[in-house]
């Protein structure tokens, strides 16, 4: 297979159209549909890494404003007023503590772009409180949150777009529809992989909380723990009350595509292998995981993770391939290639605008059509590109990748529901304990 090199930065001559998808809600299901031309008044929280993304997103959207903010690490609000000024945005009401900023009923909508942990408590409440919610991936902190968190859209009867942006790129949705139509004959087998030079994050201090860090409210849902020195930015990934390990930081997005490329839904069969091997230090996850997931109708996906040896597949740090009788498909975030089962390129289709990678904030086009996807499903009905039901049958294969891989064997499990089948240790990690309080 002759593999283009990585698309660089520029405007491609060769685009297609942004199509839908057939996975959604129908619009008589939302509580409020907004006029096409009212004014969309969004709040965002979380402003560090993908926030800021989210703030980005906005600026070329027409009647959008960003009203309000919420954040832990009053550091930064000042850059993210600095950013909305610089996008022609006014001054946005700012929030330490969420629950405050929902009891504001101008904002229509939330945007979330937490620790995972927050995630599905944070998108539960805004339901509740009537804002439609734009919610990062992964949708959920472990099986049972996400269950809870699909049961919630349901009653609410809010929007709820989940931040798998790849949904929405145009490459994506052409290259789904071609497999669809035989372009590679019977698909059955996705690989996707992510790789990273991640460094080590060392052992953690006990030491005074930041002045600038709300750590009690940091902590929120999750069961409360002294402050340590190497856990607030980002690190917290790496740790299993607040973060999913690299499989569900950085692997769903391209397990997702293949998912929905091979039209499966919950696996059989789950193994995974691997471990913390490049660095000892207070890392939980794994930096090098190899997980594969077994559907009923022979087909299967399988996902390498290696955070911390950048070495690429096909010259890129990240992506997926999709495999068939006739032929495969490589897929990134930039472009999609099929080739016939001699490897000769039989179709090349390039994105429109450029979206970053294996860096830590992810900026690029595809967040612009997720959140002209999103405002669009609430003022007119538009069709989700990507659903919470959906979204929880992805972010469930990550899950189940991390307890196989925790309990050193092979899940079983019920392709109805995802649930682990005959193992009672491994289905004990279906969900967390919480905060006394906390609980969704």
């Amino acid at each position: 297979m002759g593999i283009p090199k990585n698309i660089t930065r520029r405007r491609f001559v060769k685009t297609s159209a942004i199509g839908t998808t057939a996975l959604a809600f129908p619009a008589s299901s939302y509580a409020r549909i907004l006029g096409a031309n009212e004014r969309l008044n969004l709040a965002t929280a979380g402003l560090n890494s993908r926030g800021q993304a989210h703030l980005g997103a906005t600026a070329d959207m027409k009647n959008i404003a960003v009203i309000a903010l919420c954040d832990v690490d009053n550091r930064t609000f000042d850059k993210s007023q600095k950013l909305l000024a610089g996008q022609g945005g006014g001054a946005a009401k700012t929030y330490t503590d969420i629950r405050k900023l929902l009891e504001n009923k101008e904002i229509d909508a939330l945007t979330i772009a937490t620790p995972d942990h927050w995630h599905t408590p944070m998108a539960m409440l805004a339901m509740q409180a009537g804002k439609h919610v734009y919610l990062e991936k992964p949708c959920s902190h472990n099986p049972q949150e996400g269950e809870w968190l699909v049961e919630a859209q349901r009653k609410t009867g809010r929007v709820l777009q989940i931040g798998n942006q790849q949904r929405s790129a145009p490459t994506s949705i052409e290259a789904v529809q071609d497999i669809r139509e035989g372009i590679i004959g019977q698909v059955y087998y996705g690989k996707a992989w992510y790789s990273n030079t991640r460094g080590p994050i060392g052992t953690g201090k006990p030491s005074a909380v930041p002045d600038w860090l709300n750590w009690e409210l940091w902590q929120g849902p999750a069961p409360r723990r002294e402050f340590k020195d190497n856990w607030v930015h980002y690190n917290w990934h790496w740790f299993r009350d607040w973060g999913t390990g690299e499989i569900n930081n950085n692997g769903l997005h391209e397990m997702d595509i293949c998912r929905w490329a091979l039209g499966v839904d919950f696996p059989t069969r789950v193994t995974s292998s691997g471990g913390r091997f490049h660095f000892q230090d207070d890392w939980q996850f794994y930096d090098t995981q190899v997980a594969s997931f077994e559907f009923a109708d022979g087909k299967m996906i399988t996902w390498e993770g290696r955070s911390c040896n950048g070495m690429n597949h096909y010259d890129r740090g990240r992506g997926a391939t999709l495999h068939g009788t006739e032929g495969s498909i490589l897929l990134d975030r930039n472009a999609y290639f099929a080739y016939d089962k001699k490897g000769n390129l039989i179709k090349q289709v390039n994105e429109r605008s450029f979206s970053a990678t294996t860096d830590t904030v992810g900026i690029g086009g595809l967040d612009v059509y997720h959140f002209e996807n999103f405002a669009n499903a609430i003022r007119k009905g538009e069709k989700l590109n990507s659903t919470v039901e959906e979204a929880h049958k992805s972010t469930l294969l990550c899950h189940l990748g991390n307890i196989a891989q925790q309990v050193g064997r092979t899940l079983q499990t019920d392709p109805v529901n995802g649930k682990i089948k005959n193992d009672p240790a491994a289905m004990a990690m279906w969900q967390r304990d919480y905060a006394p309080g906390w609980q969704p």
